[in-house]
């Protein structure tokens, strides 16, 4: 793995050197555009006035101001911004785990120690566990000045991107959430009873993804020529009566328990 930042943590008088590793990846099934007759295609970097293909030594970076007018921005020019977060992730103030809602997590990163940081890291780390808070700051990575969060994760940190209270949609603007009605107490008692009995721990290696894994039997089946068969799920009965419907659940879970503990 290679680091996609170095700089250091600072807040109050404390500097602690350190670099960030991407901390997670997308493992789907990953299909390449084709043309009818099974070539790739190659997506190039046209210039439709110009009329010719673009190499990357030669593309710039522009803000659109109108129609067809833009600010060319030279790498030459960003640099001339001289804010502190552009080396430092520069705490603002330690808050309790619970106050951040997931909606505004993004992306997460490793933070590990430089060379000549280790000690203050791992005390930064020990002193975040034991008083339970995490760490809120800002950086400037990619062209971006970020919001993050710095948590304890093992032996080392997480930075988590957070969004801007600007960048998260407001769910009051969707026009479904204005068919929401009032419940009665028998659906909302039978409801979290429910909800009790299929509570548990939760265990991340029990999940994985099962759609990944059918299309991977799909590309074996065409490779060795033979017909792929995929077993087709039961779809659920939907019941009319809300009431109904938890009752039988609650009546299913009870039948499933029984049979468990007779076999047992």
């Amino acid at each position: 793995m290679k680091a996609i930042w170095a700089g250091s943590i600072s807040f109050s008088l404390i500097n602690i050197p350190v670099k960030v590793y991407v901390a997670t990846e997308s493992t789907g099934i990953k299909f390449k555009n084709l043309c009818r007759e099974g070539h790739p295609i190659e997506h190039k970097r046209w210039c439709p006035v110009c009329n010719r293909e673009i190499s990357w030594d030669e593309i710039k970076k522009g803000y659109k101001i109108s129609k067809d007018q833009y600010v060319v921005v030279e790498r030459s020019d960003l640099e001339k911004i001289k804010l502190k977060t552009t080396k430092t992730i520069e705490i603002k103030q330690f808050v309790d785990p619970a106050q951040i809602d997931p909606i505004y997590f993004e992306k997460s990163y490793y933070l590990v120690p430089q060379e000549l940081g280790a000690k203050a890291f791992s005390l930064f780390v020990q002193a975040l566990r034991l008083t339970n808070k995490v760490a809120i700051g800002k950086v400037v990575m990619r062209n971006k000045e970020y919001l993050v969060a710095l948590r304890p994760y093992k032996d080392g940190l997480l930075m988590h991107i957070l969004h801007y209270l600007s960048e998260v949609k407001p769910l009051e603007e969707i026009p479904e959430m204005k068919q929401l009605v009032v419940v009665s107490e028998e659906e909302l008692k039978l409801a979290q009873m429910l909800i009790q009995k299929l509570s548990s721990e939760f265990d991340i290696t029990k999940f994985k993804d099962e759609f990944s894994e059918k299309v991977k039997e799909l590309i074996k089946a065409k490779v060795e020529g033979r017909e792929f068969i995929s077993k087709e799920e039961k779809e659920e009965i939907v019941t009319e009566s809300l009431v109904d419907a938890l009752k039988s659940s609650l009546e299913l879970l009870e039948k499933k328990k029984k049979k468990v503990s007779q076999i047992s």
